[in-house]
């Protein structure tokens, strides 16, 4: 049903080592150190063929602080912290983890010298807990009471075994390491802003031949398969900025809509998903406006093919989003209205690209696609064979279906974690599509280009295709004459 299918159980943990491809869900056991009679006795948890399928908050807790001799498995990690936020606030989640570290540390205190022995197996496990956790989900610790919650916990830890050095050491590596990941963070809020829609002066639409003067993408790089891969490089980075939690978020922020509740906060936490969401729009938005704003029907022409190009290249390379949002640029009205110049397109690579498209039976033949293309980057040798950009909107749609056909609790009051599994393997999946390094060479003006050339409004759009091919009837007539008397009067 999601994105990417199931295919991906196949890869390997090296490739993301605190978020590993999940096994089937009622496959391998993802119940780490269990006891195998553990499912037979206990009702909370509550286990089904090896894997754990519900249980209270409480419990799921416990699960997730390693012992001295046990750790949880990387798999559960990972699906308790993403799920967990639902339930409890990460900095409530975080101090609940320091309570039970207490405990565990103030029994291995009073016990006998073996004990002593055994809590310093127990200190590097609890590192390796908080690591995984700040290196996952860093914005978990973005207010100074998280931050202040963790320099404690850390604290407490590294003095149960202040003669260790490389305890100290790994401490303070964690803590570079999240402090850089939220400063990249902050520092990117800027740039990420510029990728929205842009008017044009609306003097220069209602006057065609000042056009020519303005640069075009033609212009700027008339190499398709240039153009594709610095719109790759733009994906993955948007891709890079959204976290695994932001995808948890957008339920509570479509629930909140859905039960007329105010999400300003939540709003705040999907800001990455807002943004990128922007960036599909504007590529859609630009395309169209490259497209109507050409005067002359033979190079209209050309801008269509070479977009047909481009989209292709797209989709060789893995980018699926920008493939999608080019097409649906070239399918928006004003575009699709130019019927002479589309007479001149040569049109059967458009045909195939729109089929790998078509939406009916729940986008197959672009699943199918997607599902080849993730086969393709487990296998892969070279990054340029590892990159997937999944239709975004397609995959926060699965990801939301998952969440809205399962309740989050069974009617015991038991959180109903097959749910959450089930999400958390197509969000790992995702993780680890995000992590590919954009393997092409960056052109600055080229995607400077993509990312902040004016693009036309709605309004302009259609104006522009009418003054590129006139009005068929009397509907466009009045139309024409409506949109240039509002726009003159604006300007």
């Amino acid at each position: 049903m999601a994105a990417g299918g199931s295919d991906g159980a196949t890869a390997t943990q090296e490739t993301m080592p605190q978020t590993p491809i999940f096994p089937s869900m009622l496959g391998t056991s993802c119940s780490g150190h269990i006891q195998p009679d553990m499912e037979e006795k206990c009702s909370d948890p509550v286990y089904q063929d090896g894997s754990l399928v519900s249980g209270s908050l409480e419990v799921l807790i416990e699960r997730l602080v390693p012992t001295v001799d046990y750790y949880p498995d990387r798999t559960y990690i990972f699906t308790f912290l993403l799920s967990s936020r639902i339930f409890i606030h990460p900095q409530e989640l975080l101090a609940k983890v320091g309570q039970i570290c207490t405990k565990q540390q103030q029994q291995l205190e009073t016990g006998a010298e073996a004990d002593k022995v055994k809590m310093k197996a127990f200190v590097p496990k609890i590192i390796q807990l908080l690591t995984e956790w700040t290196e996952t989900f860093p914005h978990d610790f973005q207010d100074e009471k998280a931050m202040k919650e963790l320099k404690e916990i850390t604290l407490q830890i590294a003095q149960c075994d202040e003669d260790n050095a490389s305890v100290k050491k790994s401490i303070s590596q964690m803590t570079q390491s999240l402090i850089r990941k939220l400063s990249t963070h902050s520092q990117y809020q800027e740039p990420r802003d510029i990728i929205k829609p842009s008017v044009t002066d609306k003097q220069t639409i209602l006057k065609p031949k000042s056009q020519s003067s303005l640069k075009d993408i033609l212009s700027v790089c008339n190499d398709p398969c240039v153009v594709a891969q610095q719109l790759t490089h733009i994906e993955m980075e948007r891709l890079t900025q959204i976290s695994p939690e932001e995808l948890v978020h957008i339920f509570s922020q479509m629930d909140s809509l859905d039960n007329h509740k105010s999400c300003r906060s939540d709003i705040k936490k999907t800001y990455n998903l807002e943004a990128y969401d922007n960036w599909f729009n504007r590529l859609s938005s630009l395309v169209a406006t490259e497209i109507c704003r050409v005067g002359k029907k033979k190079q209209r022409t050309r801008v269509v093919e070479f977009f047909i190009d481009v989209a292709r290249e797209c989709f060789n390379i893995g980018n699926f989003n920008s493939l999608m949002a080019i097409i649906s640029g070239m399918n928006l009205n004003p575009v699709a209205r130019l019927r002479k110049t589309w007479s001149k397109v040569k049109k059967a690579k458009f045909e195939v690209l729109e089929n790998h498209m078509d939406p009916s039976s729940n986008f197959s033949h672009y699943r199918t696609a997607l599902q080849g293309a993730a086969q393709r980057s487990q296998t892969a040798h070279s990054n340029r064979e590892k990159v997937v950009i999944p239709v975004f909107n397609l995959f926060i749609k699965d990801i939301y279906f998952l969440n809205k056909i399962h309740s989050n609790q069974l009617p015991n009051g038991q959180i109903n974690f097959k749910k959450f599994w089930e999400i958390a393997k197509q969000i790992s999946e995702f993780m680890m599509w995000k992590q590919v390094d954009c393997p092409f060479e960056k052109d600055k003006k080229i995607k400077n280009y993509l990312t902040t050339a004016p693009v036309y409004t709605e309004e302009a759009l259609y104006l522009a295709s009418f003054e590129s091919e006139g009005p068929e009837n009397h509907m466009e007539k009045d139309s024409w004459k409506t949109l240039r008397a509002t726009l003159l009067n604006r300007a």
